[in-house]
């Protein structure tokens, strides 16, 4: 076995996890709500989420061919690794996607424990642009395509990062003030039992179309590693055990559920009624299958919360936590720089140590941080137990929705 083969297996084992951390992570963006409302219980509802990310995982490839040929110049036009980049086998380029995913995970982990609902995607992005950078310098990365069109980083991943949560929450809005208007004379405990149903299905469909989104990210990376090391070449497909591994991977992380962060969005952001709970994850599930199908890499995490805040302001007398969703704001904002840090740091302990050596080390910088982040979290653990409980934060002031905070 070569020296490439074995950094290549560790890059396709590191991508699973952190597709793994991503379930979990984003369990949240569809389930949230509808566990807060009671709809379903949480156990139930992370189990009917797992399932359906995994199907949604084999329904399109848009997002990861996006993901293996938009972000990062490390092959040429007909799918082959760069001749220059390649002297060594490839090992350099592994190297590269090796340290972004570590960047990835470090800060997946890290929101996660904090209970802050932070985008995956851009984590992975910041990663392996990160990473990129500082392998390969600043043109490394695909910044905008060939230019004749919106492409790239900047039109497949910023402007939908920009876009997404504002037009989610729009919608979110408008769709919860038509039902509240709809519905206004109606029994308080029909309209909720009514809608819970509803939840169930909105819920379902936010879950398939985030397996057609975020669960294809990490096929594009493998996809890109497979590239880099040229075991492929078509740069038109993704092979079928990438995207059986992805799939599984996504619906096992999501499966166990990111309780931290499904608190947060449950009961953190708004006290949600189950017609916003429909309204939001309706809205989520509209945003997320457009961009699947045109390509969009988006954070399903920036348009769950866009909608939950939308259905919030579109409730009268709702209240909004608008401080909670400051420091979601904040979060979003150094996420892909912060990764993309982290990433550069890995490349350059990598590469300053060398070939397989170099990979290994940072690989079980990855197992530290992970473990002891996870071990942290015992201190204070929320499971599906307690995810429901009250929220207690006595600096926070609950504001009607639409005042500054």
């Amino acid at each position: 076995m070569t020296e490439t083969t074995v950094i290549l297996a560790l890059v396709v084992v590191t991508a699973l996890g952190f597709d793994f951390t991503n379930g979990f992570h984003d369990t949240a963006n569809a389930m949230a709500t509808s566990i807060a409302t009671g709809a379903l219980r949480p156990k139930v509802a992370v189990a009917l989420s797992g399932i359906l990310n995994l199907i949604g995982a084999f329904l399109s490839v848009e997002v990861a061919l996006t993901v293996s040929n938009a972000v990062v110049r490390i092959q040429n036009s007909d799918g082959t690794p760069k001749e220059a980049l390649t002297s060594d086998g490839g090992t350099a380029l592994l190297l590269i996607v090796l340290a972004g995913l570590v960047g990835s995970i470090v800060w997946n982990l890290f929101t996660w424990l904090l209970g802050l609902p932070s985008s995956s995607s851009h984590a992975l992005f910041g990663g392996l642009i990160g990473a990129t950078i500082a392998g390969l310098g600043w043109a490394g990365v695909n910044w905008n395509g060939d230019g004749s069109k919106l492409d790239g980083v900047v039109g497949k991943v910023i402007l939908p990062a920009l876009m997404s949560p504002v037009i989610a929450g729009l919608v979110a809005a408008v769709g919860t003030w038509i039902i509240y208007k709809i519905t206004v004379g109606v029994a308080a405990r029909f309209t909720e039992n009514g809608f819970r149903w509803g939840q169930i299905g909105s819920a379902s469909l936010v879950s398939l179309a985030h397996g057609t989104n975020d669960a294809q990210k990490t096929m594009g990376v493998i996809t890109l590693a497979l590239i880099a090391s040229g075991e492929w070449t078509d740069t038109g497909n993704i092979p079928f055990w990438v995207k059986a591994s992805c799939a599984l991977a996504i619906a096992l992380g999501t499966y166990l559920g990111g309780w931290r962060i499904i608190r947060t969005l449950g009961k953190g952001l708004v006290e949600i009624a189950s017609p916003q709970g429909m309204a939001a994850e309706s809205s989520s599930a509209a945003v997320i299958l457009a961009s699947s199908h045109l390509g969009f890499a988006l954070s399903t995490t920036h348009v769950a919360t866009g909608s939950i805040l939308g259905s919030g302001v579109g409730k009268p007398g709702a209240q909004v936590r608008w401080r909670v969703a400051g420091r979601m704001v904040a979060a979003w904002l150094i996420t892909l720089p912060s990764a993309a840090v982290v990433g550069a740091l890995m490349w350059y302990i990598g590469d300053l140590i060398g070939g397989l050596g170099g990979a290994l080390v940072i690989f079980l910088i990855l197992l530290a941080a992970a473990g002891y982040m996870y071990w942290h979290s015992r201190k204070t653990p929320v499971d599906h137990n307690n995810v429901n409980d009250e929220w207690d934060e006595p600096a926070e002031r609950r504001e009607p929705a639409g005042t500054a905070a």
